[in-house]
């Protein structure tokens, strides 16, 4: 089974097609070579360092809740009580 992971873009290394991806206070640096039209700010989903589809903040959102559910992320409402 593969698993990827949807993070955030923090910055982008266009002559290195690299990028910072950042989730839950972690970033990690990794290859958007297998995608176009990346910017910062954008959803990516990451296997084994490489960047392999920009999805949509919502998506993100929900694959990281069921996730959680799952136990293998933390829960994001459990960190920030409101």
């Amino acid at each position: 089974m593969c698993l990827a992971i949807p993070t955030q873009i923090t910055s982008i290394n266009s002559e290195e097609d690299t990028a910072v991806v950042s989730l839950d206070g972690i970033s990690k640096e990794i290859s958007i070579a297998l995608i176009e039209g990346a910017v910062v700010g954008d959803y990516v989903l990451v296997h084994v360092g490489y960047a392999l589809n920009i999805v949509s903040q919502e998506e993100a959102a929900k694959t990281l809740a069921l996730m959680a559910e799952a136990g293998l992320v933390p829960d994001p409402a459990e960190e920030n009580p409101a």
